[in-house]
């Protein structure tokens, strides 16, 4: 197992470099660059300097350098932390993306928790409570997360909240701790406006997450094992717990891995939405002006949460069920 565990880490290495080098190519893709739009508007305000300037600016980016120059400069700043500078403000990515990236990590472990912890009590009723009101209650509302976007539902919420009850439900805390440092008071006004981005952002995922525990738990409890097991007086939770629960689990914990990315993919448009101060505003900012320092500084970390995640799932499998570590030992 540790053999495979440092496989894992060792082959994240080259994985890492392919798509940080993939996202760094294709943010570069289009035609112009982070410049662009700020030379045509001292163009359009007639200022006589501004071929000047766009060579000056061009120069203090890095942006007169061949891309593979480029990429590899940024790469090497990576191991030291120095994500280079952003076109948007003229500062130091990690300067900017510090603060945004505590309240977005906040938000996606939030997300998640409560991702798994209602799908796992819903699915697990809803499959052994097959064809009851219950269950009937728990399809119809997944299938209402699985339809519904994720913007549309924030928007709604939003209209409900101010039109009936007079709450300002947009962003993670309120007005008066935004340029304070953190204490108890800013964390539980954070506390108190996650609930609405969470329950929002972790709706479709829940929706979908349900449908597969229910439908891998009904497979499992019909097999000839649990009628075994109910044969030899074991109650229903005993045998529950025991057999047919841990099989079925196997993709609710696989699921983890790919989890991530689509929380925060999920994430970006409600974080306009409600105008949270998370990454997501500020990475579509960056996509939209090839500003390639943040935007892939953004990407990168997704791609090592997705990594670290495909990774934690394969370990959870391997605790879960003995089959997954017996099969990896016979193979060997």
């Amino acid at each position: 197992m540790l053999q495979d565990v440092i496989r894992r880490l060792l082959l994240m290495i080259p994985t890492l470099f392919v798509i940080s080098f993939l996202v760094y190519f294709i943010i570069d893709l289009p035609p112009g660059d982070c410049v662009t739009s700020q030379i045509d508007e001292l163009i359009a305000r007639g200022e006589p300097d501004a071929l000047k300037r766009a060579e000056e600016l061009r120069h203090l980016y890095g942006l007169d350098h061949p891309l593979m120059h480029r990429y590899l400069t940024w790469v090497a700043g990576v191991f030291r932390w120095d994500f280079g500078l952003s076109c948007q403000d003229t500062v130091p990515v990690k300067d900017l993306i510090g603060e945004r990236i505590a309240l977005t990590m906040i938000m996606e472990a939030a997300t998640i928790a409560f991702i798994w912890i209602v799908s796992f009590v819903i699915g697990v009723y809803a499959a052994t409570h097959q064809y009851k009101l219950g269950d009937y209650v728990a399809s119809f509302f997944g299938f209402i997360g699985l339809a519904v976007p994720n913007f549309l539902l924030a928007l709604v919420l939003l209209y409900v909240g101010k039109v009936y009850f007079g709450l300002s439900i947009g962003g993670l805390m309120d007005a008066q701790y935004l340029e304070k440092s953190m204490s108890w008071d800013k964390a539980v006004s954070i506390m108190q406006h996650l609930i609405i981005p969470v329950i929002v952002i972790g709706t479709s995922g829940t929706a979908g997450m349900i449908r597969r525990l229910r439908a891998n738990l009904l497979d499992e409890l019909q097999k000839q094992y649990v009628v075994t097991g109910r044969a030899k007086g074991l109650s229903e939770f005993q045998l529950l717990v025991k057999y047919p629960l841990r099989h079925a689990i196997n993709p609710f914990v696989s699921d983890i891995g790919h989890l991530i990315p689509e929380v925060i993919s999920g994430s970006v448009i409600v974080s306009v939405v409600l105008s949270l101060p998370t990454t997501g505003p500020m990475l579509l900012g960056a996509l939209k002006t090839q500003d390639v320092n943040l935007a892939a500084t953004f990407l990168l970390l997704v791609a090592v949460l997705t990594v670290i995640g495909m990774l934690v799932s394969d370990l959870l499998l391997a605790a879960l069920d003995p089959r997954i570590r017996f099969g990896a030992a016979g193979e060997k």
